[in-house]
C-alpha cells in the first residue's frame, strides 16, 4: 500500500461488521471514509464469494451514486461493487474462489466503468460474457467520466484436511512426515531421469512453505521423463508433484493478491460465506423440468472469441430485448395469468415454452410468484448458479487455505462478512457453522477483534 496510507486513521481494533445480505456491508465501508479510515479512492477489494456480485442495476442513472442514500436503496446482493466503482472509490477487486465458482474466466481484466451516453446508466467495456449477457457492455467511445478497474479473478486451492497444521510454525505435519521422509528416496530411485517438476519438489523448502523455481532447472534433455521402479512408487511421486504443484499455485495467487493491496491506498477483507459452501436456492424451488424449461427460456449465445465490435453490439443489443420482453411478460402474468395472457407471450418468437412453464408452476401453486420466476431465470443464462454443498473436510480446507493467504498479506483496514443464509445460498444449516470458524480463523490470524454482529439487530 502506498505512502498515502500512513495518514489515515487507524482502528484501536480491526472491525468486523456481519451482516446477512452482503450489499448490507457498504454502509460500513462509506462510514470508513467518512471517519477517514479509509480513502475515498483507490481501495481494492479483496472479495471471498462464490459469486462476483460485479452485475449494475440496469435502468439506474449513473448520477445515482453520488447520493449514498439512494444509492444504498438502489442496490441488491449481486450489483453491490460497480456502482461504488463508478464513483470513483473502488480501483481493484481481486474475486476469490473456490473451483465450483466459474462465472468469469479467470486470470487478469483491465476495463472501463462509466456513464452510457445514450442512456445515461452505468456500463462497462469488458466483453467477458458475465458483462455480456446481461447486456452491461458498451465501446470506449460511448462512456463518460470513466473510472479505470482492474480485476483479478483467481481460483483458491483447498488444503489438504487429511494433514493437521502445527501450531508454531503454520506447516502441515503430513507434509513433512511423508514428503521428507520418502521424497527423496522415491526421486533417487526412480528408474530414469527426474522430470522438471519432481526436481523442483526436491528443492521445496518444507519448514516455510516456500519454494524457489529459478532454481530448480532441469539438468536433463528435453525428452526428461519420470521413471519409477513399480506401481506404488509411481502413485507416490504422482502424489508428491500433485502436492508440489499446489504450493505453486498458492505461492502464485498470492503474489497476485499482494501486488494489487500494495497497488491501492488501502484494502478491505470482503467474504461471504458462501465462499465456503454455496446453494442454487433455485433448485429447491422449481422442479428440474421447469428449472430446464427457464435455461431454455434465458438462454444466452456467447460470441465468438474473436467477434468484431459490431458483433458484440449487436449481441448486447438482441439480448437487452430478449430479457426486456421476458420481464414483461411476467411481468405481465403478476397482473393477470389468464390463458389469453399465456398464449399471448407464449406467441413470440423463441417464447413458445412459456405455456408450458406456467401450467408446471400452477399446479404447483395456484398463484406463483412470477416476479420470483424472472428473477431465477436471470441466473440461467449462459451457466447455471454455483452449486456445492461442502462437506466438513471441504470447510476446513478452504478455511485453512484462507488462512495461509491472510497471514502472508498485510492487515485490512476493516472486513465485511455476509451469512447470505436467509435467501440460501449460504446453507442454512452450515452458515453458524461457517462463521463461527471464520471468525476463529480471524482472530488467530489478526488477534482481538471488533465484531459487530449486524445481522442480528437488522
Amino acid at each position: 500500500m502506498n505512502s498515502l496510507a500512513s495518514r489515515l486513521r487507524l482502528y484501536k481494533e480491526l472491525p468486523v461488521w456481519v451482516v446477512e445480505d452482503h450489499h448490507d456491508v457498504l454502509p460500513y465501508i462509506y462510514r470508513a471514509m467518512g471517519s477517514k479510515h479509509l480513502p475515498i479512492s483507490d481501495i481494492t477489494l479483496v472479495h471471498l464469494d462464490s459469486h462476483p456480485d460485479m452485475l449494475i442495476p440496469v435502468n439506474m442513472p449513473a448520477d445515482t451514486v453520488f447520493d449514498k442514500d439512494a444509492l444504498l436503496n438502489k442496490l441488491s446482493i449481486e450489483n453491490w461493487i460497480m456502482p461504488v466503482v463508478y464513483a470513483g472509490h473502488i480501483s481493484h477487486v481481486v474475486w476469490l474462489h473456490a473451483f465450483w465458482a466459474q462465472q468469469i474466466k479467470e486470470g487478469k481484466h483491465s476495463f472501463s466503468v462509466g456513464k452510457d451516453i445514450s442512456t445515461t446508466t452505468i456500463r462497462v467495456t469488458s466483453t467477458d460474457t458475465y458483462f455480456l449477457s446481461d447486456g452491461l457492455y458498451v465501446t470506449e467511445d460511448q462512456l463518460d467520466n470513466k473510472k479505470s478497474l482492474q480485476l483479478d479473478v483467481l481460483t483458491v486451492q483447498m488444503f489438504d484436511t487429511n494433514c493437521h497444521e502445527e501450531e508454531n510454525t503454520g506447516v502441515s505435519s503430513c507434509k513433512k512426515s511423508r514428503f521428507e521422509e520418502q521424497n527423496r528416496s522415491i526421486l533417487e530411485n526412480s528408474g530414469s531421469p527426474l522430470s522438471c517438476d519432481i526436481q523442483k519438489a526436491v528443492s521445496y523448502d518444507f519448514s516455510t512453505e516456500e519454494h524457489s523455481v529459478t532454481n530448480a532447472k532441469c539438468s536433463h534433455s528435453d525428452n526428461c521423463r519420470l521413471g519409477a521402479k513399480d506401481a506404488e512408487d509411481l502413485s507416490d511421486v504422482t502424489y508428491l508433484k500433485t502436492k508440489v504443484n499446489d504450493c505453486f499455485e498458492r505461492s502464485s495467487i498470492l503474489e497476485d493478491i499482494l501486488k494489487a493491496v500494495h497497488k491501492g491506498k488501502a484494502y478491505v477483507l470482503d467474504i461471504d460465506l458462501d465462499f465456503f459452501s454455496v446453494k442454487n436456492p433455485f433448485k429447491d424451488i422449481y422442479t428440474q423440468e421447469e428449472y430446464e424449461i427457464l435455461t431454455q427460456l434465458y438462454s444466452f449465445q456467447k460470441p465468438a472469441v474473436d467477434a468484431s465490435e459490431e458483433v458484440l453490439l449487436d449481441c448486447v443489443d438482441y439480448r437487452t430485448h430478449q430479457l426486456e420482453d421476458l420481464e414483461a411478460a411476467f411481468a405481465d402474468l403478476c397482473d393477470d395469468d389468464s390463458e389469453e395472457t399465456i398464449l399471448k407471450w407464449a406467441s413470440r418468437p423463441g417464447m413458445e415454452l412459456l405455456e408450458q412453464l406456467v401450467h408446471s408452476l400452477k399446479e404447483r401453486n395456484e398463484t406463483p410468484d412470477y416476479e420470483m420466476v424472472h428473477q431465477a431465470g436471470l441466473t440461467c443464462d449462459y451457466s447455471e448458479l454455483p452449486h456445492h454443498v461442502s462437506t466438513e473436510e471441504e470447510i476446513d480446507g478452504l478455511i485453512r487455505a484462507v488462512k495461509h493467504l491472510l497471514k502472508n498479506m498485510p492487515k485490512p483496514t476493516l472486513i465485511t462478512i455476509a451469512r447470505s443464509s436467509l435467501d440460501e445460498y449460504c446453507p442454512p444449516e452450515q452458515v453458524n457453522s461457517i462463521q463461527e470458524r471464520t471468525l476463529n480463523m480471524l482472530q488467530s490470524v489478526y488477534g482481538t477483534l471488533d465484531i459487530h454482529k449486524e445481522y442480528l439487530t437488522s
